[in-house]
């Protein structure tokens, strides 16, 4: 069994005056290599390294009654020869409880929430190996992944595609027609390249800027034919008419390894400009961030092939920070990261806890999936598969970004007013976040309804606790409900954007539109580029497929889809609960409505952020 270290633990019975028990309390402890034997809790015992687990049992005592008993929790220390255990030190784990337990109960299993870095410098997961040490009330159920016998069909092509025509045949029996269609048709032209920047699956990166870069190689003269006659580069930075994509957190890494040939990274600045028919259309691309001869800006008067080349570079920089950072990070981490921390610190009769977990409850699962298959060797992103980005370069891209992101970029407000694209005629995106997002800042009432003012929420200790696991603190009202509204937003309708537009909207399925890696290094002058010299840059067949079906994983619901702000469990129990859903829903149905009329005069064949097709949660 190995060497035993002595522990000391104390059990924790709630300060009600009804809360004990005469009925005897055994007690094991679960560690990686086994566990004790049950044991009444005054016993000394001892217990293996790397205990997360509690099991508690009620036994009446005979000639005693049969007392039911409310537990607070149970503190573990270990102990180190010669030295007293210190109360609340590193060394002492906690299992929330805060439950009646019952001898009919049978065993009752506690965990202590430990965290477990998956990726050093990135935030942290959970620490638990295997999905089925969740439990029924934190695991659930997808929907079967929609069949994909037209493109398993190609899973043993190993080379270029011939032609696009090929490409065309082969996903002929795919996608959403009319969306597809669309796609195919559009993917080319400029005003869809910032229409996607905007409103595609990554909608997060597109910022206005007042200043070039100073290693983005443009001059004004450079960029005056791409300008209103009667202006210039200078007086559009001014007007704030310019726009600057920026994928620095690609430069350096090397690309992976797809069917045995290397792939390629590219760290564009791609410049844009909003112009007089209120569209986002690209004007400037430099495919690395240091400038030079080797390293030319491509431009809109380039060849044809070249200017469609440096686009489609760009497009496939976006699919490996959009799906890691946007989609993962932003979405699936927050949750996991909001999930524990709510598991340690908020008992379940908490406010917030009640609130809360149905947005993030799922959220384990997922990621400890995607840990062990899309992030693992051999998975998607590793060298046996189809993505550019593999497991060498995963984790400097998610340590850069953890970097980066900060409070004020996950709130939408503030976010689209310091990206500058809060009022851009055609963000789709923004329009209708800020709208959700104004909804769900019903947590305001919510909070209202618990604390009567600032001073409760100082003095909430287990508030206090639960959020010294992320950086902020909480003073107000105001900014627990802003702190809260961000969490359920971002576990909600930004993964709604960044997760189900790649195949429900059809943006990433045709696969020149999003390349997931590039088969040949950026080119190094202009001029020399085919359509043929296109096709052998993007990814080869079967890799293509690879990805698609991938996609077509991530991009189902769950079988218990609950749409946004519909709760199954019982949340809202009370009258003043039921007014605040009331209002709430009916605030989203009027979105919905004006959504769909606002659809119907748009020569586009989708809806952005559609409320009734929202999930209350991360699914996939």
């Amino acid at each position: 069994m190995g060497f035993c270290q002595e522990f000391e633990v104390m059990v924790h019975t709630s300060p009600g005056p009804t809360c004990g028990t005469f009925n005897r309390l055994r007690l094991s402890l679960i560690g990686s290599q086994g566990e004790t034997p049950p044991v009444t809790v005054n016993d000394g015992h001892h217990l293996l390294p790397g205990s997360v687990l509690v099991r508690l049992q009620l036994e009446v005592q005979t000639g005693f009654p049969n007392v039911d008993w409310h537990c607070n929790r149970v503190e573990l220390r270990q102990r180190v020869k010669g030295q007293e255990p210190r109360p609340n030190g590193s060394d002492t784990q906690v299992f929330l409880c805060d439950k009646w337990l019952r001898t009919a109960d049978g065993d009752v299993e506690l965990r202590s929430g430990k965290w477990c870095v998956f990726i050093e410098g990135a935030p942290q997961c959970v620490d638990l190996k295997s999905v089925s040490d969740l439990g029924p009330n934190l695991s659930y159920k997808h929907i079967p992944s929609i069949d994909m016998h037209y493109l398993r069909g190609f899973t043993s092509r190993a080379e270029p595609w011939s032609s696009f025509s090929e490409l065309e045949t082969a996903f002929a029996f795919s996608g959403h027609q009319n969306n597809i269609a669309f796609v195919k048709a559009h993917w080319m032209e400029e005003w869809y390249f910032g229409h996607q920047c905007l409103n595609g699956c990554n909608p997060l990166l597109l910022r206005r800027t007042h200043l070039i870069p100073p290693n983005l190689a443009v001059t004004s003269d450079m960029l005056r034919p791409f300008l209103p006659a009667d202006s210039s580069l200078e007086e559009e930075l001014q007007r704030g008419n310019i726009y600057l994509l920026d994928y620095k957190l690609l430069d350096g890494l090397e690309g992976n390894q797809i069917n045995g040939k290397q792939t390629y990274l590219s760290a564009p600045l791609c410049l844009l400009h909003l112009n007089q028919r209120g569209q986002v259309v690209p004007i400037a691309i430099q495919l690395q961030q240091t400038p030079g001869p080797q390293n030319p800006v491509f431009l809109p008067s380039d060849p044809s092939c070249d200017w469609l080349l440096a686009k489609i570079w760009v497009h496939s920089a976006d699919f490996q920070g959009h799906q890691l950072v946007s989609h993962y990070m932003r979405t699936h981490m927050m949750a996991e990261l909001c999930c524990i921390a709510t598991l340690r610190q908020l008992p379940e009769h908490h406010p917030l806890h009640q609130l809360l977990m149905p947005h993030i409850r799922t959220s384990l699962q997922i990621n400890m999936q995607a840990r062990a298959s899309l992030l693992a060797a051999n998975g998607t992103f590793d060298q046996l598969q189809a993505v550019g980005s593999g497991l060498k370069t995963i984790p400097e891209i998610l340590r850069r970004a953890s970097a980066t992101i900060h409070y004020r970029s996950m709130c939408v407000p503030d976010d689209l007013l310091d990206r500058g694209v809060d009022k851009l005629p055609h963000s789709f995106y923004a329009q209708d976040a800020r709208k959700i997002w104004d909804v769900l800042y019903f947590v305001l009432g919510w909070v209202q309804l618990y604390y009567r003012g600032d001073k409760d929420v100082q003095n909430d200790s287990e508030l206090q606790n639960w959020i010294t696991d992320f950086p902020p603190c909480f003073q107000t009202e105001a900014e627990v409900s802003k702190f809260v509204t961000m969490v359920i937003y971002s576990c909600s309708a930004l993964h709604a954007a960044v997760n189900f537009s790649q195949l429900q909207l059809d943006f990433a399925l045709w696969m020149p539109n999003c390349p997931a890696a590039m088969m040949r290094p950026p080119p190094q002058a202009k001029g020399a580029v085919t359509e043929q010299d296109i096709l052998s840059f993007l990814p080869d067949i079967n890799s293509t497929n690879r990805v698609l079906m991938t996609l077509t994983v991530l991009s189902q619901p769950g079988v218990d889809f609950v749409p946004l702000c519909h709760y199954r469990e019982a949340v809202f129990k009370f009258d003043d609960h039921c007014r605040l859903l009331d209002k709430m829903q009916a605030e989203l149905q009027a979105i919905t409505d004006d959504i769909t009329e606002r659809n119907r005069h748009l020569e586009l064949p989708y809806t952005y952020l559609c409320p009734s097709d929202i999930e209350n949660s991360v699914a996939i």
